[in-house]
C-alpha cells in the first residue's frame, strides 16, 4: 500500500499506530526535508562524476556510512529535547538530471521524473525566472554539476572534519567543482536572521504533529500535507514506500549597503520620524527586524516572533502587497505553492547586522544567502513563486510592484506606500526600490531516497 501523501493531518511520526509503509518511508527518507536539521555550520560540495561504477560506489558508501534517515533524525531531536545526548551531523545528497545520466540512467529513464523543470536543469530556465544569463554566474555554477553534498552541524569542527573525510573519499575520476560555506547568524534575542538584519525562516510549512502542536492556529494553520514536499523516488526499489524531494539551490548575494541606503531614503521620502522610521524597511520585508509582522503593531521589548496571522483584513495600508513575506506567502490562498526552505547565510562581515552602523560601513557584496528549498514540484512551487508572485508587478493588485527584496527583472512601474500605519493615505507614486539581491548561480537537484543510494 502506498503512503498517503495527501493526508491533511500532520504526521505523528512516533505514534505506536504508525503503519509499516510510513515507517519505511521515514527510514529511507533523507533528513532536513520534513524537519529542518541543525546546520549552524554548513559545507556544500559540488561534484562531477566521470565514471559510472566509481560514482555509484562513492554514493553507496556515503549513504551507508555517513547518512542517517529522517526517522533517526527525529529520534535524535526527541532525545535531545528530553535532556539526553545531542544528535549526529547531517549529510544530505542531491543529484541533478545530468548526474543521473552520468550514473548510468538513460534519457528515457530520466523522463520518469515528472517535473519538466528538473529535466531541463536551471541553466535552461533563466528566462522563466528572470535570472541573469549563465555566463554571468560564478564559474562553479556554469559547469555541469552532477551532485551536491550538504554537511551540517552545530559545531564547526565537526563539519570541517566530516567535509575533509567525504572530499577525501571522492574517487580519482570525480571532480570537486567548488564548494560553499554557510554559517548561521542570530540577533541578540537568539532568532535566526539574514544579512539585511531581519528575522528569517519563521513562516514554514510544517509536516509533523509535534511541530504543529507547538504553534497557535487561530488565524493561520501551519500544518501541510506531505504532498507539498515529497514525491515517490522513481528509481528506488519501491517507489510506493521510498520518497524524495526536488531541491532548489541558489546562491543569492546581498548588497547590504544599498539596502540600508534604500531604507533611509524611503523613510525620508515618507517623512517618517523616530521609531516609525523602522517601518520603511518593514514595508519592504513585511516584518520588522525582530520578526513582528507588519500586520501587527510592534510590542515594546519584542517577544516571540509571531506567525499566527493573515493579510485578509489588510488592504495594503499596513503591509504593502509588494512586501516580501506577502509576495512569497499570501496566506489566504496558494498554500500548495509553499516550499520547505532550508537556506543558510554565507560570508563574513565586520559589523553586526543589528547595530547602528551607517550604510557606508555595511558590506556591498560577498555576503548573502545559500537559498535551499525542497519541493514536490519545481513547476508549481519554486518557479510559480518566482514567475507569478515575486516578479509579477501586478500580483494581487495592479501596479503593486516586484518583490523589493528578491524580485528580478525590469522595474518600470511606480508604486505607493502607506504614509501612516493602518491608514488609507498613500504616498505619491514613486520609482520602485533598486535590486539589492543578485543570483550568482545554482542548480536543480533531486534528493533521492536512502534506499536508492544504498542500492546503487
Amino acid at each position: 500500500m502506498a503512503v498517503d501523501l495527501n493526508n491533511a493531518s500532520p504526521l505523528a511520526w512516533d505514534s505506536a499506530t504508525l503503519d509499516a509503509d510510513t515507517k519505511a518511508m521515514l527510514d529511507n527518507l533523507q533528513p532536513n526535508i520534513l524537519r529542518a536539521h541543525v546546520r549552524e555550520h554548513l559545507s556544500v560540495l559540488f561534484v562531477r562524476f566521470n565514471d559510472v561504477a566509481e560514482g555509484k560506489a562513492f554514493l553507496r558508501r556515503l549513504a551507508t556510512t555517513r547518512m542517517k534517515s529522517a526517522r533517526k533524525h527525529l529520534e535524535e531531536v526527541r532525545d535531545f529535547a528530553a535532556g539526553r545526548r545531542r544528535g549526529t551531523p547531517y549529510v544530505g545528497v542531491g543529484i541533478s538530471k545530468a548526474g543521473y545520466r552520468d550514473l548510468g540512467h538513460s534519457v528515457e529513464d530520466v523522463r520518469k521524473f515528472g517535473d519538466k523543470v528538473f529535466r531541463d536543469g536551471m541553466k535552461r530556465r533563466v528566462a522563466e525566472v528572470a535570472d541573469p544569463p549563465v555566463d554571468q554566474w560564478e564559474p562553479t555554477y556554469q559547469r555541469e554539476i552532477h551532485a551536491v553534498i550538504l554537511i551540517g552541524d552545530a559545531e564547526q569542527e565537526t563539519v570541517t572534519e566530516l567535509r575533509d573525510e567525504i572530499a577525501g573519499d571522492l574517487p580519482e575520476s570525480a571532480r570537486l567543482l567548488g564548494e560553499e560555506t554557510g554559517q548561521g547568524m542570530r540577533n541578540p534575542a537568539g532568532d535566526g536572521i539574514e544579512h539585511f538584519g531581519y528575522v528569517d525562516g519563521r513562516s514554514q510549512p510544517l509536516f509533523l504533529r509535534d511541530e504543529v502542536d507547538k504553534e497557535p492556529k487561530e488565524h493561520w494553520d501551519p500544518a501541510f500535507p506531505l504532498s507539498n514536499v515529497l514525491v515517490p523516488d522513481p528509481f528506488s526499489p519501491d517507489p510506493d514506500r521510498h520518497h524524495g524531494s526536488y531541491l532548489v539551490f541558489r546562491k543569492l548575494e546581498q548588497n547590504v549597503r544599498a539596502f540600508k541606503e534604500i531604507e533611509q531614503e524611503l523613510a525620508d521620502g515618507l517623512g517618517l520620524t523616530g521609531a516609525d522610521r523602522d517601518r520603511a524597511g518593514a514595508m519592504l520585508v513585511g516584518r520588522f527586524k525582530d520578526g513582528t509582522p507588519l500586520t501587527s503593531k510592534r510590542k515594546a521589548g519584542g517577544g516571540p516572533v509571531g506567525n499566527d496571522f493573515t493579510f485578509d483584513a489588510d488592504p495594503g495600508s499596513k503591509c504593502p502587497f509588494s512586501g516580501h513575506i506577502r509576495k512569497t506567502n499570501p496566506r489566504s490562498f496558494g498554500r500548495e505553492v509553499l516550499m520547505a526552505r532550508r537556506g543558510q547565510t554565507y560570508g563574513e562581515r565586520a559589523d553586526q547586522p543589528w547595530d547602528d552602523s551607517p550604510p557606508e560601513h555595511r558590506p556591498s557584496g560577498e555576503v548573502g544567502l545559500l537559498f535551499m528549498a525542497f519541493n514536490s514540484s519545481l513547476v508549481r512551487q519554486f518557479e510559480f513563486t518566482q514567475q507569478s508572485w515575486v516578479n509579477n508587478a501586478d500580483f494581487e493588485n495592479p501596479a503593486t510592484g516586484h518583490d523589493p527584496v528578491i524580485g528580478q527583472g525590469e522595474r518600470d512601474i511606480k508604486v505607493t506606500f502607506p504614509k501612516v500605519w493602518g491608514k488609507p493615505e498613500m504616498s505619491l507614486p514613486q520609482t520602485q526600490v533598486g535590486q539589492t539581491v543578485t543570483m550568482k548561480g545554482g542548480e536543480y537537484f533531486f534528493a533521492p531516497s536512502l534506499a536508492y543510494l544504498r542500492n546503487l
